[in-house]
């Protein structure tokens, strides 16, 4: 368990931000987690990406968070300065980390002074080693997840929405409670669920929210910043990365597909969060225009809303539609909808 004592002060600053280098590193520790076979969504991405890693030599530097022990020093992967930070942004705040953060970062994690192997050369040659990683997370991202990242960064972008609405609507209590099975909130602890030992206090901070399209259930946590705190969740929206969407379950045993037709009752499953047209027809590999015509169907029929957030409409489950998919879905049909 990894348990952090929140004072209030850093309650009432609590952010929402995307962080495209904490991707990089939760994809290779995807990668590394999964040896034989990567789960859908990301077995098709995970198989390329493979590939990649052996035929592409200017990706080798990214090993390094392969070998990263369980805690270790924040600067490989820092908390984001803003809520949208780019790669590029991120790769510039690495290359330019100053030594009193690299020095300071050490003397906690390593006091007696006895740096592994592997952080030696940030030590000995900064400018040089944070260059070569910077350089290989460079190559990585190019190759493994840009061709992803438009997809990546809409569901990312309707997660923070809907995070961010719902931290303006109902306070940080309740955002905390709802934001992931495994991160509970008994005020003023919030306890990741880890196989990790570790407390600390976050006083007078920021505490930033981090939602991950590769988490696949991995919590990451950084203190070492003095003003901020991060918490990595996994996002809603992680089956844009698949080439299809998940194996539905034979007609004969879905109920709610007999009654509503098997393409309503994807949509009636998905909309158990928030989500837009665009995101539904990523998410269920279906084309918009049909997305939108199971839609009007679902509006007229009183189970589904609409509603206006930004220059987004969101759709969302109205309680008989919560009611359809509870008695007709749950005991009947298991659509794999990673989100």
């Amino acid at each position: 368990m990894i348990r952090i004592e929140i004072d209030e002060p850093t309650l009432s600053r609590t952010r929402i931000a995307i962080n495209p280098l904490a991707e990089v590193a939760c994809s290779l520790f995807l990668l590394e987690r999964h040896p034989a076979a990567v789960p859908w969504p990301y077995d098709g991405w995970a198989r390329r990406t493979r590939e990649i890693l052996r035929t592409d030599p200017s990706t080798a530097p990214v090993s390094l968070y392969l070998k990263l022990p369980s805690v270790s020093p924040d600067f490989l992967c820092p908390p984001p300065d803003g809520p949208m930070p780019s790669i590029g942004e991120q790769l510039g705040q690495l290359r330019e980390t100053s030594p009193d953060v690299i020095e300071a970062e050490f003397a906690k994690h390593y006091p007696d002074g006895n740096l592994p192997e592997l952080m030696r050369p940030f030590r000995d040659d900064r400018r040089a080693a944070l260059d070569r990683l910077a350089g290989g997370v460079r190559a990585y991202w190019d190759a493994a997840i840009a061709p992803y990242w438009p997809a990546m960064r809409a569901a990312l972008d309707e997660e923070v929405l809907l995070r961010a609405r719902a931290l303006a609507a109902e306070g940080p209590d309740a955002l905390l409670s709802r934001l992931h099975d495994r991160i509970r909130w008994e005020r003023p602890v919030l306890t990741l669920v880890k196989p990790l030992e570790q407390s600390f206090e976050a006083v007078n901070q920021r505490l930033v929210l981090v939602p991950l399209i590769f988490s696949r259930g991995a919590l990451l946590c950084s203190g070492d910043q003095p003003d901020r705190i991060m918490v990595t969740y996994q996002s809603r929206g992680s089956a844009v990365l698949a080439g299809g969407v998940a194996p539905a379950p034979p007609a004969a045993d879905d109920r709610l597909a007999i009654l509503v037709g098997r393409g309503r009752a994807a949509v009636l499953r998905a909309l158990s969060t928030p989500a837009t047209t665009t995101a539904l027809s990523t998410a269920l590999g279906l084309a918009p225009s049909t997305i939108s015509e199971h839609l009007a169907g679902l509006l007229a029929a009183g189970v589904v809303h609409r509603r206006r957030a930004g220059r987004r409409v969101l759709y969302q489950l109205e309680p008989a539609g919560t009611a359809l998919v509870t008695l007709l879905g749950e005991d009947s049909a298991r659509t794999e909808f990673v989100s």
